[in-house]
């Protein structure tokens, strides 16, 4: 195909956005096609098809519009102008949406084209986040998912989908790759591109280079990763929460996501136990050594904990007896298999996002079955922990891995047959042993689901539209069955006393519930009167049935919130980690004295900088007690440095120790730098020393 399609820009706006329109469905059609014409031949044969395509399409006239003024961008410190930034450069327009899971799939690729190919060096990626939900319009919604994924390169809210409609865009995700002079070369549309990705920008890049068109000049970059909680030794992002009973009392496993590990902690918030480090990686062993990469659902089961290890598409066992991690499925590669039947490494995965355990009646006893949602290619998946007969008395040995419910298709059908049953990104499990069902939150469907676990059949609780193909069909309304409307729900847990599921609807900032007949209320929202209640985007609930207690992983709050489901009382856990696990930049140690008595000591800070470096206002500057005497106690355990720090001390003699980590971030005019502080007191009792209240202020405790 030639340039003959093409038309050269003139006249109003109206008839250029039909040009350019007109031009991509073309070219995307035309990429299709060399797609599968490059698929059979060698590399050198290739690179010649591409090149030849390249300078068909390099002067046909065809430039993309600018970026409308006034749209609000991340990780640039002005607005980004397609004639001003990025002429001169080969650049990729990364049309997404952030709930998309086809979307994340492509951020992996284009890192890797990053890192290989620098601005400098001619290649500029930019983010244009065209929303599929409404919450996804609200540029802090954004910037929390361009904080969640990483993403570096600059990302403009595209909230009234202005570009998407100018080049003519039809779906998420679609790459469109522009030469110097901004005029469109290829068009990708979907994910599992990266060779294409590859080949296609270094061929233009050698082409352009050659024709002296690439330019060496920067972008105006700033990165929003400084906004994010300075502390890497609390929560972020958490992603799934879990309880368990052990031995000594019960246990919240939770998948502290954007740190990338697994924490054990008892009901206040102190933390036991850490699985993995805070960067991410693929690596089984100890505690210590293990290494996941944004792990999502977790459940448990014995001494055991199985992980939703999502972007290294893998399952994990944690082992709590013999302390180490293993893999139980996946190998850290994306799969695209839909039938499985393989074991161990053997099986690849695509994006598992929950997990949770299923007791099988079999021959009189039950039969533990690991329940997996896989996100990435819309189906439910199970692995045999032991061998089983399943479905139609099929037998299962002990270690298969096999889709049981969904073909694939992105759709919200329901059916008695279960392989050809439709789902849309499963992303949250609940099982119901009474029912022998599990219910899942089907988030890109906006729709809570239930399979029936005798034999398979799918069927609809609440949310989403009878017509199974339209996945727009979203809200915020209680009501029955399909009257209720959710928005990208991705939480769900099964009470057993009430006979209902608890919903983390996510996009709506609610806690909901409904029945297995589909009647669906309003519990916990923005509507309530207290700050506790209004979460940001909760993603994983957990239920204490004994206690009545609710737990949240509130997502964007980086925090677990508790409510008594009973009174409504809610508590933000006050997340304590191990002094061995909290690494340090500075320390400083001070001395101080106070009464005999009981008494109330009040530390706040001040900092004084030796260099150019001044607390960022708009980060989350932050202090957290991590040990204080037994006996003594204090109002909040964290807390941000506008807030003193109050604790409460009773009556002694002995010398006491108090230690606060500070979590700060200080920047100068172009660049950020987190901190992390550690202050121990010894705080001296003399008898003859008042105890009225004594304000601690602390000077010049940080020198930079």
């Amino acid at each position: 195909m030639n340039c003959a399609y093409f038309h050269v820009l003139c006249g109003s706006r109206e008839e250029k956005k039909m040009s350019v329109q007109d031009s991509i469905e073309e070219l995307t059609e035309i990429c299709m096609n060399l797609r599968h014409t490059i698929r059979s031949v060698d590399q050198k044969e290739k690179e010649t098809i591409v090149l030849k395509h390249i300078k068909e399409f390099a002067d046909t006239g065809i430039r993309i519009c600018d970026f409308q003024k006034g749209l609000e961008w991340c990780n640039v410190s002005e607005e980004i102008s397609v004639v001003k930034h990025l002429t001169g450069k080969i650049t990729i327009l990364d049309f997404f949406t952030y709930c998309c899971i086809n979307c994340m799939h492509i951020l992996p690729d284009l890192d890797a084209l990053e890192k290989k190919y620098s601005i400098e060096d001619g290649l500029a990626v930019i983010g244009v986040h065209s929303a599929k939900f409404a919450n996804e319009r609200d540029s802090e919604k954004i910037l929390s998912a361009v904080q969640r994924y990483n993403i570096a390169h600059p990302v403009v809210n595209d909230s009234k989908l202005s570009m998407w409609r100018d080049i003519g865009i039809s779906c998420w995700p679609s790459l469109v790759i522009l030469g110097p002079k901004l005029q469109p070369l290829f068009v990708l549309v979907g994910e599992g591109h990266r060779e294409l990705l590859f080949l296609y920008v270094r061929v233009a890049l050698d082409y352009f280079n050659s024709l002296n068109q690439i330019s060496n000049h920067t972008l105006p970059l700033n990165s929003v990763q400084h906004l994010l909680p300075a502390s890497r030794g609390n929560l972020l992002f958490p992603g799934k929460i879990n309880i368990f009973e052990s031995q000594n009392g019960e246990k919240l496993v939770i998948s502290d996501t954007g740190n990338n590990r697994i924490l054990i902690m008892n009901e206040m918030g102190k933390v036991e136990i850490v699985i993995g480090g805070c960067a991410p990686g693929f690596e089984d062993g100890s505690f210590e050594k293990a290494r996941f990469n944004a792990p999502q659902g977790v459940c448990t089961l014995e001494n055991c904990i199985f992980v939703a290890d999502n972007e290294n598409h893998a399952i994990r066992k944690i082992d709590l007896v013999g302390k180490n991690v293993i893999t139980i499925a996946g190998n850290g590669i994306q799969g695209h298999d839909y039938s499985g039947g393989k074991s161990g490494k053997d099986q690849l995965l695509s994006s598992p996002w929950d997990v949770a355990i299923y007791q099988h009646n079999q021959a009189e006893r039950s039969v533990p079955v690991l329940m997996i949602a896989i996100a990435g290619i819309h189906q439910i998946w199970a692995l045999f922990l032991e061998d089983t007969i399943w479905w139609k008395k099929k037998n299962y040995k002990a270690g298969t891995c096999v889709a049981i419910v969904g073909s694939g298709r992105e759709e919200n059908r329901n059916n008695s047959y279960p392989h050809t049953a439709n789902l849309a990104q499963p992303s949250g499990l609940a099982i119901s042993q009474e029912l022998r069902s599990v219910f899942f939150a089907d988030s890109e469907s906006s729709a809570i689901r239930r399979v029936h676990l005798d034999d398979g059949k799918v069927s609809a609780v609440c949310g989403a539209d009878k017509n199974p193909s339209n996945l727009h069909c979203f809200g915020d309304i209680d009501g029955k069955q399909y009257s209720a409307k959710l928005q990208h729900p991705l939480g769900v847990v099964w009470d057993s006393s009430r006979e209902m599921i608890y919903i983390a609807d996510t996009y709506n900032h609610k806690i909901k519930k409904v029945d297995p007949d589909g009647n669906c209320t309003t519990l916990y929202g923005a509507e309530k009167p207290t700050i506790n209640h209004k979460f940001n985007e909760p993603s994983g609930l957990a239920l204490n049935n004994a206690k009545k207690i609710l737990y949240i992983a509130d997502t964007n709050n980086h925090c677990i919130k508790s409510i008594d489901i009973e009174t409504e009382k809610i508590d933000v856990l006050s997340i304590v980690m191990p002094e061995e696990k909290c690494k340090v930049d500075k320390k400083f140690e001070f001395e101080t004295t106070i009464g005999s008595n009981d008494g109330q000591l009040n530390i706040s800070f001040k900092f004084v900088f030796e260099s150019d470096l001044k607390l960022n206002t708009e980060a989350p500057q932050r202090w957290s007690l991590s040990q204080i005497p037994s006996s003594w106690s204090a109002l909040n355990l964290n807390g941000t440095l506008e807030n003193p720090i109050h604790v409460q001390y009773s009556q002694g003699k002995e010398k006491q120790e108090i230690s606060i980590f500070l979590n700060i971030v200080a920047c100068k005019t172009t660049e950020c730098i987190p901190m992390k502080i550690m202050i121990l007191y010894h705080v001296h009792r003399d008898e003859n020393q008042s105890s009225n209240n004594c304000d601690k202020k602390i000077v010049d405790i940080l020198h930079l």
